[in-house]
């Protein structure tokens, strides 16, 4: 099975056109943020990889392009150029596809249709750290047999809660979690998913095609309790540098 990591984005709120990074190549814990999204997967012997491009994509080639000789060790020979990597244990392919600077995500993901090959497939964000199991959702997914199942988590209040009783705070709870659930980014869908999908490069995923998933009940929600953080800001970024990287990789 296929996954499809939108990475096109010029993520504003991460410094946008002044970053010298995209978003996806912004360290966590000394790994990129997309890689440490591509062992999530791996973990579940997922290793064929979709990125539709955008925002900065040669950054994002030449990084993949040059990164095992930048994490292991290995023999250069001189004479023909030839580079051995010692201990190299990444295995998985990357499809890179140019899908323009200012395109919506669901023209992105519209223009991975042949690589899919009427195949189910994943799909996510390169944004968002989790321990969800890749396993628990296909197999959501399957169940409910709909045309996609998205991931749903607890939002986190960003602010402490009060509970107030005659104008006296009588309890402080720091970023709680809420009854309401959002999009966690974690995707499995059917082929039929580019039936909703057009050609047009102003095409929201997230809006009307969702919509219309959700108004033909062809949308079904695995909902995911543990650890989900989204990267979406230099405070995000900063709070899970704070974080034990075991969260994420249990």
């Amino acid at each position: 099975m296929k996954c499809i990591i939108l990475c096109g984005g010029k993520g504003m709120r991460m410094g946008g056109d002044v970053s010298p990074l995209p978003k996806p190549l912004v360290k966590v814990k000394d790994e990129s943020l997309i890689l440490h999204i591509i062992k999530i997967y791996l973990k579940y012997g997922v290793n064929d990889f979709i990125l539709p491009l955008g925002y900065k994509g040669d950054l994002i080639k030449e990084y993949f392009v040059n990164l095992k000789w930048k994490i292991n060790d290995f023999k250069l020979t001189m004479k023909n150029n030839v580079i051995e990597i010692y201990n190299d244990n990444l295995d998985f392919n990357i499809h890179f596809i140019d899908t323009g600077l200012n395109s919506q995500t669901g023209y992105r993901i519209n223009q991975c249709r042949k690589l899919v090959n009427n195949e189910d497939f994943l799909l996510t964000y390169s944004d968002g750290l989790s321990d969800i199991s890749i396993d628990k959702l296909i197999n959501h997914h399957k169940k409910e047999n709909k045309i996609v199942t998205v991931t749903g988590v607890n939002r986190e209040s960003q602010f402490g809660v009060l509970d107030v009783e005659n104008k006296l705070v009588t309890s402080f709870k720091e970023k709680e979690k809420s009854e309401e659930i959002i999009n966690g980014g974690f995707f499995c869908c059917k082929f039929d998913v580019f039936n909703y999908l057009t050609d047009s490069k102003d095409c929201i995923f997230e809006d009307l095609p969702l919509k219309k998933l959700a108004k033909d009940n062809q949308l079904s929600v695995y909902h995911h309790k543990g650890f989900w953080k989204c990267i979406d800001t230099q405070k995000d970024l900063s709070d899970i540098n704070n974080l034990s990287k075991s969260l994420w990789e249990r």
